[in-house]
């Protein structure tokens, strides 16, 4: 990239650059301790922040504000309100206070609520977080905001974030006192997310009514070519991609969002983007930008992206990687086990309370990943299984379980990679391999957590890793506070963990089948189900913790868990109706078609005084595909309409919701795959697997 192109990053980012510039010395200052050392909101900045932030946004263009909030559907949302507030002989007003900025309002009752808000009772509030930037995108300036209803209970993705940050860094520090730090005045987890997302010509998109309507094909013959040569990962990006790729930088590079590594997926058509590590808060609002504006970027590039978890089968998802660690404001990242990790007490005791954390509530974290399109995608071959599992790798499994045994640890030098070719370096090895396979990694000072969809928002996710960790925190805290020997309490808590919660830690294949009867035999959770892994939100233990934590009330967990039974079932409906009007208006009349031009073919043959007898077998069987692919069609017409006529509650119908996905649906879509392997392209209706992945 040119110098004028890294000229351009934050340049729409109400950053610190920014505010410096723009605001008193004594408002900039509140700001940062707001954002940096979790000081409480003060009101008196709003109105000085408020004018600076609008002259700075109109100077770039901008003439309209949002409010912008990630409500339960996991997307952007907010309105858009002009800064006119009135006329004056002629002249607009532009106006906006500190109110304006610090308060909205939306209809909270308009979106999934759970049952916290009844249609009656409509008012949400969005509050300014001012601890994640504002900026400006287009001509609106963005403000970024929680969204409560007028109870003050979370109808959004950010307050428990930021809930979660907060006890986490109250429950940190008590941790870091105890081990001797007095400088570090707050600690908070940062995040980076690798997103994976496929691209589409769009005008094969607009062809495909399951691309349009559900984001992933539902139905589809595989091609005779897929990702078996492993030729696309880190490939050579074609040129229609890579100029998409820049635009995107720079878009994002605009907003202060340093997306950093950018390559070919696994899978024809998939690519991946990831970003720098940002604090949690931020990294969520970072995410939720990069995911929108791939979807605007693309289409300008004449693309579609598709950000479904299994946009085709067959092939690779997509998933979004969640690298969490937790940093001091001094910069110190916990999860560093430094040249002498034996000896660093506040890793070993940071990495003790992410394993019990993991243990103890891997219920919650299998449920903070499950999203409908995450089914067809656990457990492939991209992606971990449902059973929540650790990978430490060697030597840290090792330091572990000597020290818990009261063993003293010898570190093994690190080798070098020795490749037999002289004239290359001699690198040194890191102390494991990765682990693909792993639901949740340790990768030299952070963990992994690789479950998590790609179309999803991480907020749930990081906002139960935070409050977990806590929670595990305040009981360390409570035995390090006040120990007469501080040495002894951390080693007595490593022989804890590794007694009561190494049953987590698993170091090998969690593709095998193997390991799916080992973690049975742990007791290990596994649930491949979106329907059973909701359950998570209202099991006791989980409701206990988060009301330690408050991270959510009960009310908040069980609103939850209906809005997430809700959701699923409403996927599998609209995935259902949206085959039911392929299948009925498009697939079968070009089978029909196509059977009319065959039969047409065979009559005049004989009519001619010659038997084509690959003619009739192929009429047989093709008529005995439709007549499957028609029983099938109906079978699952019937099956909507069973259920569009019972009153069954949110569970039961999720269950029943499932159970059309694995058969009515299924078969409908095996039948019908089967039939586009019977029907020459021409008269097949919509665009095929290797059109759409391979036409780019």
């Amino acid at each position: 990239m040119e110098k004028d192109t890294f000229s351009l990053f934050g340049s729409h980012l109400f950053d610190d650059r920014t505010m410096q510039e723009r605001l008193p010395q004594n408002v900039y200052d509140c700001l940062r301790k707001i954002r940096d050392e979790n000081q409480a909101w003060d009101p008196q900045v709003a109105d000085v922040v408020a004018g600076a932030m609008k002259d700075w946004a109109i100077e770039l263009g901008a003439t309209h504000y949002i409010h912008w909030f990630s409500p339960m559907t996991g997307t952007g949302s907010g309105k858009h309100d002009s800064f006119i507030d009135g006329v004056r002989e002629g002249e607009p007003i532009m106006r906006f206070s500190g109110k304006m900025l610090a308060k909205g309002e939306s209809d909270a009752s308009s979106f999934p609520s759970g049952g916290l808000r009844a249609t009656f009772e409509a008012r949400g509030y969005t509050a300014w977080d001012p601890t994640s930037p504002a900026f400006v995108l287009g001509t609106t300036l963005y403000i970024p905001t929680a969204f409560c209803a007028y109870t003050g209970e979370a109808l959004d993705q950010k307050t428990p974030v930021l809930r979660s940050m907060q006890v986490l860094n109250k429950q940190a520090l008590r941790i870091l006192r105890a081990l001797g730090d007095t400088e570090s005045v707050s600690v908070q987890p940062t995040v980076g997310a690798e997103q994976e997302y496929f691209l589409v010509d769009k005008d094969l998109f607009d062809q495909r009514l399951d691309l349009k309507v559900a984001g992933h094909t539902l139905l589809g013959a595989l091609p005779p070519k897929g990702q078996e040569l492993e030729d696309h990962y880190y490939g050579s990006i074609n040129e229609r991609v890579r100029a998409f790729m820049r635009e995107l930088d720079e878009e994002l590079w605009r907003l202060g969002v340093p997306a950093k590594t950018e390559h070919n997926e696994v899978a024809p058509g998939q690519y991946e983007l990831a970003s720098v590590f940002a604090t949690a808060n931020i990294a969520c609002d970072h995410n939720q930008i990069m995911m929108e504006l791939m979807r605007k970027v693309a289409l300008r590039h004449g693309f579609a992206c598709l950000l479904d978890e299994k946009p085709f089968a067959g092939i690779n998802g997509s998933g979004k990687h969640n690298n969490w660690s937790i940093v001091t404001s001094n910069g110190r990242n916990l999860l560093d086990p430094g040249d002498e990790p034996e000896k660093n007490l506040i890793f070993l005791v940071s990495l003790c309370a992410v394993i019990t954390a993991v243990d103890k509530y891997a219920d919650l974290l299998r449920m903070s990943a499950a999203c409908p399109g995450n089914e067809a995608r656990l457990g492939g071959n991209e992606a971990p299984p449902a059973i929540v599992s650790v990978f430490l790798g060697n030597t840290i499994t090792n330091l572990l379980k000597e020290l818990a045994e009261g063993h003293t640890f010898e570190k093994a030098a690190r080798g070098e990679l020795h490749t037999g070719v002289k004239s290359l370096p001699l690198l040194a090895l890191d102390d494991s391999d990765r682990n693909r396979t792993s639901p949740f990694a340790f990768t030299g000072n952070k963990f992994e957590f690789r479950m998590v969809g790609s179309s999803q928002s991480i907020g749930l996710a990081n906002a139960v890793t935070n409050a977990i960790v806590a929670d595990v925190f305040h009981d360390f805290a409570d035995k390090l506070e006040g120990a007469l020997d501080v040495h002894a309490v951390v080693h007595e808590i490593i022989a804890e963990t590794w007694r009561d919660h190494s049953r987590v830690i698993f170091n090998g294949n969690n593709y095998s089948a193997e390991w799916a009867a080992e973690a049975e035999r742990r007791g290990l959770p596994n649930l491949p189900s979106m329907v059973d892994a909701a359950n998570a939100f209202i099991e006791p233990k989980n409701l206990e913790m988060f009301q330690r934590t408050k991270v959510f009330t009960n009310t908040e967990c069980h609103a939850r868990y209906e809005i997430m039974l809700e959701d699923y079932a409403k996927h599998i409906h609209i995935d259902a109706s949206t085959m039911v009007s392929m299948v009925g208006r498009h697939i079968v009349p070009a089978g029909y078609e196509y059977l009319s031009s065959l039969s047409r073919a065979e009559y005049y043959t004989e009519q001619n005084g010659f038997a084509c007898a690959s003619a009739k077998a192929s009429i047989e069987k093709l008529c005995v595909t439709i007549d499957r692919t028609v029983g099938a069609l109906e079978a699952l017409r019937r099956a909507l309409a069973e259920l569009d006529s019972s009153h069954l509650g949110e569970r039961a119908r999720a269950e029943r919701c499932r159970e059309l996905a694995h058969n009515e649906m299924a078969a409908l879509r095996s039948a019908a795959d089967e039939l586009e392997t019977q029907v020459p392209q021409a008269h097949w209706p919509i665009p095929d697997y290797c059109t759409l992945l391979f036409d780019l």
